[in-house]
């Protein structure tokens, strides 16, 4: 049997005694059909994963105890920053649980011309919460250790102002020049990616002034779901861990 792996945002210590949350207490008891005596797998983001064993477990409640450090790291040395235009319906879940599982260390949401969601207050606070939880549940999906921050939604000015350093690209299908003809020297990179309508000339003309080289991927158009992922994934293989 596959050990369950779980998130909390305890401290986790050797002989450690956590308290687990409702949720996670009903998929153990509800779902699992787990009893106590069984090992199950903490991680708390920070790194690093422990293995515990269920001291006792109800449907509402369960307490665990640590028994275990286990030195499983999965973080690929290539910090992937995507900053995305915030786009509609399940495409953003899609692309912030895809992104957790191909290794990004951070994602940025952002407001650009052609954004077509208008998020403000506690609707956007909501939304940022709820891409948090998708890219935790990622994580317990895809064994990662160290969750990626999901940053607070600003406009593109204000994302090309925070002037990261490290390798800089946006993505643009009228360009001939492709992320292959980059050089990675630090193994720091942000991707920049429009909404569905894509970014405008004159915000691809403003990225490029703030020291971001246009690529394209190929032949064809991507949707903004895709693009990403796919870009993710050529990184990963050129200068990651994949391949």
């Amino acid at each position: 049997m596959r050990i369950p792996r779980l998130y909390t945002s305890q401290n986790l210590d050797i002989d450690a005694l956590v308290s687990m949350d409702k949720d996670a207490a009903r998929y153990l008891k509800s779902v699992l059909r787990m009893t106590s005596g069984q090992m199950i797998s903490l991680f708390n983001g920070k790194g690093g994963e422990y293995a515990a064993e269920i001291v006792s477990l109800s449907k509402n409640q369960a307490t665990v105890t640590i028994k275990e450090s286990l030195s499983n790291d999965r973080e690929s040395l290539l910090k992937i920053h995507l900053v995305i235009g915030i786009s509609r319906g399940e495409r953003m879940d899609w692309v912030i649980q895809k992104a957790t599982e191909l290794g990004v260390h951070s994602i940025t949401p952002i407001f650009s011309e052609r954004s077509e969601v208008k998020l403000a207050g506690s609707r956007l606070e909501k939304r940022l919460t709820h891409w948090q939880q998708i890219s935790i549940s990622a994580c317990e999906q895809c064994l990662r250790n160290v969750v990626p921050i999901i940053n607070p939604a600003v406009s593109l000015q204000q994302c090309l102002d925070s002037n990261e350093g490290g390798l800089k690209i946006v993505l643009h299908h009228r360009t001939d020049r492709a992320i292959t003809d980059l050089q990675n020297n630090d193994n720091v990179i942000t991707i920049l990616v429009g909404p569905e309508g894509g970014l405008s000339d004159n915000e691809i003309t403003l990225a490029e002034a703030h020291s971001y080289s246009a690529v394209k991927l190929g032949p064809r158009v991507l949707r903004t779901e895709t693009a990403p992922l796919a870009a993710i994934s050529i990184l990963q293989s050129l200068w990651g861990d994949m391949g």
